[in-house]
């Protein structure tokens, strides 16, 4: 492939083998955003440029052939993400692929994942393969956290406005693998097969310039399976705008969201208990009480303690750090084989289940 191409998602592209074609390719002036589409991953254009020198090198020493075992271990303890995608890069590409399933916990060093295959055919996966599962593991173990520190309370996914939309989804599904209980992003939630889970932005009640207003039309036109959960702290006093939603819908007010801004002092656990104490002196024991805002599992549990029903999490889950992942060839052609300081050979975890 040579020349300038369209930076559409429909274009098809040629699998990168050789130096000479990254030297060629350029990318479109006109290219509206600068996230990687789908067939350039699949096509080696998001890999590090070595595994396309190795390539064309071990074509040239005519060992395109060359079976290899390569395992891939975590840098720490975390939960297993990003599953999916890497087995569906690898599809076509490795002869086999072995590992555990997302969702599943796994601990420092230990193999994840095990592909076999010829080193030419699926080598240049590497930078991508490793980064699906080092992100979304990342964000799956954020999530796992959150919901440890909720424990059967509402965890929801707020996060995607604390990434590159191109990964906010991965994000957000990450989050739901680990544990949270749903995720706001529209793409994230279908690709779990769910429906996204929101409330209402201060940006409605603004513009409308009253939250009973927002509420009213909330409850007219969203259907009656989308829970009515009202932001509270907008105009008025967080207890007083609670009351007056709760008198004004009734048993319709599912929950009151608590977001008070760091500016006010953010929700405080004695605001959520003064909040829960007055609702429930007028008869709204049913209201639950949702909180969201810079939260974190400490705040978290404190904010269960003192009554809070559900949370809404972004830039702690959002702001995981990546789990280090590294792939090692452990055999050519059969020999065991390793860089040193690293064991030659397999290395057996009965835990790995064949995805491919």
């Amino acid at each position: 492939m040579t020349g300038k191409r369209e930076g559409r998602e429909s274009d098809a592209l040629n699998e990168l083998t050789t130096f000479e074609q990254v030297r060629q390719f350029e990318v479109d002036s006109d290219r509206p955003f600068h996230s990687a589409q789908h067939a350039e991953i699949a096509a080696g254009y998001t890999t590090d440029i070595y595994f396309v020198k190795t390539r064309e090198m071990l074509s040239y020493l005519e060992l395109e052939e060359a079976e290899v075992v390569a395992e891939i271990f975590p840098a720490e303890p975390g939960v297993m993400c990003g599953v999916q995608e890497a087995v569906q890069l690898l599809g076509g590409r490795a002869e086999s692929v072995w590992g555990l399933p997302e969702g599943s916990r796994f601990d420092r060093k230990e193999v994840i994942m095990r592909i076999r295959g010829r080193y030419c055919d699926f080598g240049m996966t590497e930078t991508p393969v490793l980064g699906m599962l080092a992100s979304a593991s990342g964000w799956a173990t954020r999530g796992r956290e959150v919901k440890e520190a909720v424990g059967d309370r509402t965890a929801v996914c707020f996060g995607a406005r604390h990434v590159h939309p191109a990964v906010a989804p991965v994000m957000e599904r990450a989050a739901v693998i680990g544990g949270m209980d749903g995720c706001s992003c529209i793409l994230g939630a279908k690709l779990l097969g769910r429906n996204p889970t929101g409330t209402v932005p201060h940006a409605a009640i603004i513009v409308a310039g009253d939250t009973a207003t927002v509420a009213r039309a909330f409850d007219e036109v969203m259907p009656d399976e989308d829970p009515r959960i009202i932001l509270v702290d907008t105009f008025r006093d967080e207890i007083e705008e609670s009351l007056r939603l709760a008198r004004q819908l009734g048993r319709k007010l599912d929950a009151v969201r608590l977001d008070t801004p760091s500016e006010r002092g953010r929700v405080t656990p004695d605001l959520v208990r003064e909040t829960r104490a007055k609702l429930d002196i007028e008869g709204f024991d049913y209201v639950k009480i949702f909180c969201s805002g810079g939260l974190d599992p400490e705040r978290m549990r404190a904010l269960s303690e003192a009554g809070a029903d559900g949370f809404g999490v972004g830039s702690y889950v959002a702001g995981a750090p990546s789990i280090n992942m590294t792939m090692d060839l452990k055999e050519v052609n059969g020999e065991p084989v390793a860089k040193r300081g690293r064991l030659p050979g397999i290395t057996e975890n009965p835990r790995l289940e064949q995805l491919l």
